[in-house]
């Protein structure tokens, strides 16, 4: 099966108080520039989605970034362009750039576990979190999402098709959304 992620970078960090994925972590490097590191490490080919104001900001090859003017519409709207960009492959592993601390083998053995029919989401001692695998099954259906509702929306219409993966990695539940959630997990 041909995989790739979508990476999604578009947000805005209003919580935070600043642009999130260009903080600083504890080893010196970016949010952004470690979660797109431990996700290569994991998928060959990866499409960011972000705002075009970060595109130059952004540690990556440019080949990979994909500039959305309309990122202030929302999650739903920034995933929705980027599965323009997804119809080679079959299976799409979507993840939020605001999580640097998930590990390249739980990017791995989700990538491992994907299914074209069925939608793959980590758990953590029950609880489900992020990355999430979407077969092409449903990619029409990301590609109509809209506004701030992201790929979970999908979880409830299609719950048949869940294939929940237990994980060891409490980093699938852990985004930052503010200054005092970078701290926190940079003590863990």
């Amino acid at each position: 099966m041909h995989i790739g992620a979508l990476l999604l970078a578009a947000g805005f960090s209003n919580r935070f108080g600043g642009i999130k994925l260009l903080a600083r972590l504890n080893n010196g490097s970016t949010v952004f520039a470690q979660t797109l590191n431990r996700l290569s490490a994991a998928v060959e080919e990866v499409v960011i989605i972000t705002r075009p104001d970060l595109v130059s900001a952004l540690e990556a090859d440019e080949s990979q970034i994909r500039p959305f003017d309309h990122a202030d519409q929302g999650m739903g709207a920034s995933l929705a362009f980027g599965m323009k960009f997804t119809k080679h492959w079959d299976a799409c592993i979507v993840c939020l750039s605001d999580m640097p601390f998930v590990r390249s083998a739980t990017y791995s053995l989700l990538i491992e576990s994907a299914d074209k029919d069925r939608i793959v989401i980590p758990e953590f001692n029950g609880t489900r979190g992020n990355p999430v695998v979407f077969g092409c099954k449903y990619f029409d259906s990301l590609a109509e999402l809209d506004g701030d509702s992201g790929g979970k929306s999908l979880l409830a219409r299609y719950p048949q098709d869940l294939m929940p993966i237990e994980v060891t990695d409490p980093a699938i539940l852990a985004d930052i959304d503010t200054q005092a959630d970078l701290a926190n997990l940079q003590s863990l």
